[in-house]
C-alpha cells in the first residue's frame, strides 16, 4: 500500500524524501527544470515530463567524502528514478560547514 502511494507523488517529492531520509539531511532543495528540456528527447515518452532536476543536498554524511562519492551516494539513493524516467541531475552536495560558509 504505501508503495502505491510514493508513487502518486510527484518525482520531486519522491526525491525529496529519498534524499532527507537517507542522508539525514539538514536541507534538501528540489528544483524541477525539466520544462527547460521541453523539446529534448528524453521528455518524449514521459507522460509527467519530470526528467531533469537541480538538487541541493546538505548533510553531513557527506563529511570526508570527495565530490564523486558525494555524488554516487545520490544517483545510488535515486537509482529507482533513474530507472523510471529520470533522465539528469544536476547535483550540489555540501557538508553543514561548507553550506554555512556559501551564506
Amino acid at each position: 500500500m504505501k508503495k502505491a502511494v510514493a508513487s502518486m507523488a510527484s518525482r520531486a517529492s519522491r526525491i525529496k524524501s529519498k534524499l532527507q531520509s537517507a542522508l539525514d539531511a539538514t536541507a534538501v532543495e528540489v528544483e524541477d527544470v525539466s520544462y527547460q528540456h521541453a523539446g529534448h528527447a528524453a521528455m518524449r515518452g514521459n507522460p509527467n515530463g519530470e526528467t531533469h532536476f537541480n538538487v541541493k543536498v546538505v548533510s553531513v554524511k557527506f563529511d570526508g567524502q570527495s565530490l564523486v562519492k558525494r555524488h554516487r551516494m545520490v544517483y545510488d539513493l535515486l537509482a529507482d528514478e533513474l530507472r523510471s524516467g529520470l533522465h539528469a541531475l544536476s547535483i550540489v552536495a555540501k557538508t553543514p560547514v561548507e553550506d554555512s560558509g556559501s551564506r
